[in-house]
Order: C-alpha cells, then structure tokens, then sequence
C-alpha cells in the first residue's frame, strides 16, 4: 500500500503543473498562477485538431484489424492438435512483443529503404517505380498498423489461448452429439465462452482510443509525414522535452485532458459493456 501511495498517489500533485506557468528555476509552488490559459492555448492552437485526428484514426486502424487478429489466431491455433507444433508457433508468434521497438522500427526503415530495402527491390523487379514510403504521409497510418500487428498479435492472442484452455469440454461433447460440426461448436460453444474475455480487452482497449505509443511513432515519423503521424502524445513529448524552450506546464495540461478522456472512454465502455453483456471490469 506504502509503495502504491509514493509511486501513483503522490506524483499526481504534479498535475497543479497545469494550472501554472511553471519554471523550474521557482519551483511548482511559486511558479504563477494561470487557471485554465493552458487548456484554452491548446484547444484553440493549430495542433489541436489534426493531434485529435491523427490519434483517433491511427487508433481505428489498429482496433478494426488489429483487435481481431489475436482471436482469430488463438481460435486457429487452438484446432492444432500436435502439441510440439502448437507451442513452437505460439513461441515463434509472440517473440516480436519482446524485441525493442527500437529494433522493430529499425527493421521496418530498412525494409522500406528507397534503394536497399526489399520491398522497393521487389517493386523494382515487378517494374514499379521505388518508393520512399517513409516520407509519404499517406503511408505513415498503414505501415503503423502492420508493424503494431506483426509486434502484438501473437504475444495478445495468449490470453485468448488461456481462455480456450480453461473452456468445459463437456459442452463440446454435447455439441457434437446434437450433430455440430467445427463452425457450429465455434458460434455455440468456443466464442461464448471466451466471449467475456473479450469484452474485458476491448473495454480496455477502447480506453486507450485517445493514447498511441509515442515511442514508436516518434522513431518512425518525420516532419514530412506530420499531417497523419503527430499524435497527441508526440505533441506532449514536443512540447514539454522537444523543444530547445519546453513548455511544461502546456504539456501537462495536455496529458491531463488525455487522461481525463481516456477514463471517460473506460467507464462509457465499462457501462455498455455491463448493460448489454453482464461482462465489466469495475
């Protein structure tokens, strides 16, 4: 409890930061009073749309194809009956999550190289012209995507794994003897059994429609690409430790609006999910 209270409770007095023109060289408690200025500067800045946007959609493309992938993986991989095979796939599957993202991003800039990288090897010999995808802003959201699915697919579908391996076999044995095939034991039995275990991860996952990685995106993006990449959390970063004149106190601001946001989207989820499915995770 001691170590909750220090490492999560106490920081949160920085959030004051917000509300002040702070400087470290005053401190957070003589820094200047200014209310709501912060917000206000944000809200009607230029940023603040195509930070909202951009966040939003690169979030949409990684919930409509990234969020299905690990079930229908774990689905998939929980018809394999050789148990070796099984173990050395999901082994293989989730390694990507345990790289550094550095590495990944490493890789995708090589891949995508203009002159070295196989993919514009393989449009050369097709007779396609190279491109220098990283550059183009239309690509950034797709190459995103497909790299946070490559990382995370495999290390998300072990929890939908677990929750096959723990399913009441007797069921399936009913299922079969009331004549149910492969797709009539998936629709009755395997997904309403795993049915709250998705809800949960989805309730979650709804919760961060307003958060990206900033990592990733910081290492991978360039001002050419700034119309579709810069998110909000690379403007907080910008903004607060970027910037050769950090604006901190704007900083935080932001990232409390963030995560106000972000607590409304877990409860809103949270509630329909408890209204419609019996299934919460408050």
């Amino acid at each position: 409890m001691k170590i909750i209270l220090v490492f999560t409770y106490l920081p949160m007095g920085g959030i004051v930061i917000a509300f002040k023109e702070f400087s470290p060289f005053k401190g957070i408690w003589d820094s200047p009073w200014v209310g709501l200025k912060n917000f206000e500067t944000y809200f009607s800045g230029t940023y603040f749309i195509r930070n909202l946007t951009n966040t939003l959609m690169i979030n949409v493309y990684s919930l409509v194809f990234g969020f299905p992938l690990p079930i229908i993986f774990a689905l998939l991989l929980n018809e394999v009956r050789s148990k070796s095979f099984k173990k050395s796939i999901q082994t293989i599957s989730y390694m990507p999550h345990f790289i550094s993202i550095v590495v990944v991003v490493g890789m995708v800039t090589t891949f995508l190289n203009p002159e070295s990288g196989i993919i514009n090897i393989l449009r050369s010999a097709l007779g396609m012209e190279k491109v220098y995808f990283l550059t183009k802003s239309e690509w950034f959201r797709p190459i995103y995507t497909l790299m946070y699915i490559w990382k995370e697919t495999g290390f998300g579908a072990v929890i939908y794994i677990s929750a096959l391996a723990g399913g009441n076999q007797e069921l399936y044995e009913a299922c079969v003897i009331d004549g149910g095939g492969k797709w009539r034991q998936l629709l009755n039995v395997t997904l309403p059994g795993i049915a709250s275990t998705i809800m949960v991860m989805l309730i979650l996952r709804i919760g961060g429609m307003i958060e990206v990685g900033y990592e990733a995106i910081i290492l991978l993006y360039q001002p050419a690409t700034y119309p579709t990449a810069d998110v909000i959390s690379t403007f907080i970063y910008r903004t607060g430790l970027g910037s050769a004149q950090p604006k901190y106190s704007l900083s935080a601001a932001v990232g409390l609006v963030n995560s106000v946001v972000s607590l409304m989207l877990v409860l809103f989820s949270n509630y329909i999910s408890k209204k419609y499915t019996e299934t919460s995770v408050l």
